[in-house]
C-alpha cells in the first residue's frame, strides 16, 4: 500500500490520440517550417507571399500523411452508462466509456462522471497493439493480471483474436494496408517537391496525383473494416456505436487538397504556362531574356582613340 492507495496501475499511461512519435514528428515539421519561414524573409516582393503558401501547404501535407500513422482515431465512439466498476462487486457508478481505433491498435478510456467516486479516481486509458508484431491477446491478458476495471476489459475483449465477433484479423490487415499506402504516399510526396524544385513542374503536379491517390486508397483500405458486421457493445443501457474519426477525416480532406493542386498544376502547364512559371518564382526578366543592358556608360576618351 502506498499511502492507502493499492498500486494495481502502476505502469504509465498512453495518451488516446497523441503520444511521443507524434510530437516528435510535429516538432521536427515545425522547426523546418520555422527554417523556411526565416529563408523566405531574404525574398522580396510578390514571390514572398507565393514561396510562403507552397512551403506552408507542402509541409502541412507531409506532417500530416505521417502522424495520422500514430494517431488513435480513425473511428472513435463515446457513451455514457452506468454499470460495474469491478468484478465481483455490486457496485455500480456513472461513466464515459471511450473507444479510440487507430491503424497500430485500439485505446479504451474510461473516466467517472464525476472523476471521483466511491474514494477512487476512475480516469483510464489503455492501448491494446495489434500491429504486426505485437501481440493483442498478451496485452489483454496482461490487463487481466493488473485487474483493470470491468468496462475496459469487456470493450477490449470484443477485438481480441477468440472473440466470436472476429474482427481483430480485419482491423489488423487493413491498418497494416492503410499504413503501408500511407508511407508509400510520403515517399511520392517527396518525389514531388524535388520534381518542384528542379524545376519539372508538369512532372511534379503529376506526383502530386499520385499522393493524393495513395491517401485515398488507405482509406478505402482502412473502410474495408465495415464490411465485417461489428458486435453490439452494449454496456449497462447504453451501446457503444463507432464511426470514422478526425483521422480519416483529415486524410480525406489531405488526398482531395492534392488531387486539387495536382489538376491545377497539370492544366496551368498547358494553358497558362507564364502564370505557372510565376508562382513558382520561375518567370525571367525580360532584359535578361533578351540580354538587354539598360545603361551603358563609355569613356569618350577611348571612343575618340578608336576611331
Amino acid at each position: 500500500l502506498f499511502d492507502g492507495i493499492y498500486p494495481f496501475y502502476p505502469q504509465q499511461r498512453k495518451a488516446a490520440v497523441f503520444d511521443i512519435r507524434t510530437i516528435i514528428v510535429i516538432v521536427v515539421f515545425l522547426t523546418l517550417a520555422c527554417s523556411f519561414l526565416l529563408i523566405i524573409l531574404g525574398i522580396r516582393g510578390r514571390a514572398r507571399l507565393y514561396w510562403t503558401l507552397r512551403v506552408l501547404l507542402s509541409l502541412f501535407v507531409g506532417v500530416v500523411i505521417v502522424v495520422v500513422q500514430f494517431t488513435g482515431d480513425w473511428e472513435t465512439g463515446w457513451v455514457q452508462a452506468k454499470t460495474s466498476y469491478k468484478s465481483f462487486s455490486p457496485v455500480q457508478v456513472n461513466m464515459d466509456i471511450g473507444l479510440h481505433i487507430g491503424l497500430a491498435g485500439v485505446n479504451v478510456t474510461l473516466r467517472g462522471n464525476p472523476v471521483n467516486q466511491i474514494n477512487e479516481t476512475i480516469n483510464y486509458n489503455e492501448h491494446f497493439p495489434w500491429n504486426f508484431g505485437a501481440d493483442y491477446d498478451r496485452s489483454y491478458s496482461e490487463g487481466l493480471e493488473k485487474g483493470l476495471p470491468s468496462p475496459i476489459l469487456y470493450v477490449a475483449e470484443k477485438f481480441s483474436t477468440q472473440s466470436p465477433c472476429a474482427v481483430h484479423r480485419q482491423y489488423r490487415i487493413a491498418g497494416h494496408y492503410a499504413s503501408a499506402m500511407l508511407w508509400v504516399a510520403f515517399c511520392t510526396w517527396i518525389i514531388s517537391n524535388i520534381l518542384f524544385s528542379m524545376p519539372v513542374l508538369v512532372y511534379g503536379g503529376y506526383m502530386l496525383l499520385v499522393t493524393g491517390a495513395f491517401m485515398i486508397f488507405s482509406l478505402l483500405s482502412f473502410s474495408t473494416v465495415r464490411n465485417s458486421p461489428m458486435c453490439l457493445i452494449q454496456i449497462g443501457t447504453g451501446t457503444l456505436h463507432v464511426a470514422y474519426g478526425g483521422s480519416f477525416w483529415l486524410m480525406l480532406a489531405i488526398g482531395l487538397l492534392c488531387f486539387v493542386a495536382g489538376i491545377t498544376i497539370v492544366a496551368m502547364h498547358h494553358l497558362n504556362l507564364d502564370l505557372l512559371k510565376a508562382f513558382f518564382d520561375l518567370r525571367e526578366d525580360k532584359a535578361e531574356e533578351y540580354e538587354e543592358m539598360p545603361e551603358v556608360f563609355v569613356n569618350p576618351h577611348f571612343m575618340h582613340k578608336g576611331l
